[in-house]
This record gives structure tokens, C-alpha cells and sequence, in this order.
């Protein structure tokens, strides 16, 4: 990571500490192995709150290894490479986080993708993987442990009315874009608008925000990785469920 990166991912951390009052518990420790990060998204625009949350407790782990994050497709496709690469963004892919883990360095996936990202207001406490179980696959077989991370309250942090999943499929977003959600939203500073969020910043609302770091857990002997995904999605709903019990939105 580059001097400036590294200047832009301090004040970043800084920021969700401060404007979004970020609070982070870790279960237990990590062990300073490769390991698989599994983490939900909360807005996925170009702001993704839950982005800058993860790389805050990542350092409270105190971790001294590389970190690859698997990336949507469209940042390339966007040519926003330069912006993202320097902070450890690859295209996400099966032998990319193998590379990864073979050079010594943990990976970071947030597995619901734009799915996940792009949710509308009555579904953000839920964790939208959408089925997908290729992070546990990947997991099982580069032998390392999984270790979900949790945040709630990003959701909180514009006011989005629809995913737009049939408008996305109307528009063949997901064959020239791979996007299966075009949404709705109202923010600041674009009002009412729809898709333009996804793509250019906006000025959050100061939602606290709280991360989980969640035990690290590893595949049952003969589980299969549909299974294994399964279990990993449960308790990562499960704490989100914990983390947003009688919360009030913005407030926390």
C-alpha cells in the first residue's frame, strides 16, 4: 500500500469512528494465518460504510499480513482500478484468492455482491447471500478457517426505496454489467434518483455503526460447502439479528 492509500485508509477509519460512532467487539482472537474474511455489505455504492468499519477492525486484530479484497467486476469495467488496487482490490475470482493464500496473505469477500450491496431500506438487517456458497468452497479447499465480520447500521445511511431487480433485468445490467440490482434511493445530494448512488458518492447519514468480529470456524468433517455456507450465513444473521434487536435508526 502506497503512502497515499495509506493516508486515505486512515481517514476513512477515522471518519466512521468519529461521524458514525463505529463500536468494534472481536470474539476471540484471529490467528495471524491466511484466513478467509466473510463480511456483509450495508450500502454498496462507491460509499460502503461497512468497507471502512471491516478495515477499522482489522486493525483492532492487530494483523500484521497483506490483505486481498475480491471485488465486483464493474470496477474494472468502470476503469476505477487505480483507485481501488493500491488498497489491496482484485477482481473477484476463485484463483485469485488462491494466489492470495499461497503468497501468505488473508482474503476479504463480501459474497451477496451487488445483491447484498444494493438492498432496499425494509431488508437491511437481513444478509442477502442469495444462495451463493463459493467463499465456503474456496475456503475448504485452501484449508483455511472462515471468519464472518458483522456490521449493522450502514443500511441506515441513505433511505433506499427499491433493489430495482427487475429493472436491472430489464436493462440487461447483469449481462453488460454483471449487476442484478439498479436501485431506487433518496440522498444527499441527489434527491430522489434512481441508480446514480451505485455509482457516485453521496454524503451518508451519521448512522452508528456497529462491527462484530465473530469466531473463527472451520468445515465439519464431511460437510459439504453448501452446507458449511449455510451454517457461516446463519450465524452471521444471527448476530446481526443481536446487533439490531430494538435498535432505532441513525441513533443505534
Amino acid at each position: 500500500m502506497d503512502n497515499i492509500a495509506r493516508v486515505v485508509r486512515a481517514a476513512s477509519i477515522s471518519a466512521v469512528r468519529l461521524y458514525n460512532r463505529l463500536e468494534v467487539t472481536v470474539a476471540q482472537p484471529v490467528p495471524d494465518t491466511p484466513v478467509l474474511f466473510v463480511a456483509n455489505h450495508g450500502f454498496g455504492g462507491v460509499i460502503d460504510l461497512n468497507v471502512s468499519a471491516f478495515a477499522a477492525a482489522y486493525d483492532e486484530l492487530g494483523i500484521d499480513r497483506e490483505l486481498i479484497t475480491l471485488t465486483h467486476q464493474i470496477a474494472w469495467t468502470l476503469h476505477a482500478e487505480k483507485l481501488i488496487e493500491p488498497f489491496g482490490a482484485r477482481p473477484a475470482g476463485r484463483q485469485t484468492a488462491l494466489d492470495a493464500f499461497a503468497e501468505g496473505s488473508s482474503v476479504l469477500v463480501f459474497p451477496g455482491g451487488d445483491v447484498d450491496a444494493l438492498k432496499s431500506w425494509r431488508h437491511r438487517n437481513d444478509i442477502m447471500f442469495s444462495g451463493r456458497t463459493g467463499f465456503a468452497r474456496l475456503a475448504i479447499e485452501a484449508g483455511v478457517p472462515v471468519v464472518p465480520v458483522v456490521t449493522a447500521g450502514a443500511g441506515e445511511s441513505l433511505l433506499v426505496l427499491s433493489s430495482g431487480k427487475r429493472l436491472a433485468k430489464a436493462l440487461r445490467l447483469d449481462k453488460v454489467l454483471r449487476l442484478k440490482t439498479f436501485p431506487l434511493s433518496v440522498s444527499i445530494p441527489w434527491g430522489v434518483n434512481l441508480g446514480l448512488v451505485g455509482l457516485l458518492p453521496y454524503l451518508p447519514l451519521p448512522t452508528k455503526l456497529e462491527t462484530s468480529v465473530l469466531a473463527p470456524m472451520l468445515p465439519d468433517a464431511d460437510e459439504s460447502a453448501e452446507e458449511f455456507a449455510g451454517r457461516v450465513h446463519g450465524a452471521m444473521q444471527a448476530e446481526l439479528e443481536k446487533l439490531t434487536k430494538n435498535r432505532r435508526p441513525l441513533i443505534g
